[in-house]
């Protein structure tokens, strides 16, 4: 499978902290959010790039204890936006969860 964000996967991602990453995770999440229902094409590019995201971080060695999190994670993300909703998730819980992530992103720059 090719890498959809190469720079990243070639060690850049590695070099973020968690926060950064959830964060930018959640702003891919968000445009498959944002898309659904108009454009399911540009939906479902950002749910990969999303997932591609998330599977950097997975594969991130420093979350070692985090892999139980981080691997539900990617299952309610694909049971919401490709299965059947088990988890009853929605557009707004996971704008919410998110949404602590990139705030948290921009305490740590200073915005």
């Amino acid at each position: 499978m090719t890498a959809i964000h190469r720079e990243l996967a070639a060690g850049r991602w590695f070099e973020m902290p968690l926060v950064e990453q959830m964060a930018n995770i959640g702003s891919e999440i968000e445009r498959t959010i944002s898309w659904r229902g108009r454009n399911e094409k540009n939906s479902t590019a950002a749910f990969d790039r999303g997932l591609e995201l998330l599977d950097l971080t997975i594969a991130d060695p420093r979350h070692r204890r985090r892999l139980r999190e981080l691997t539900r994670l990617r299952e309610t993300l694909a049971d919401y936006f490709v299965f059947d909703n088990h988890y009853g998730s929605t557009d707004e819980s996971w704008r919410r969860y998110f949404h602590a992530f990139t705030y948290a992103a921009a305490l740590r720059r200073g915005r």
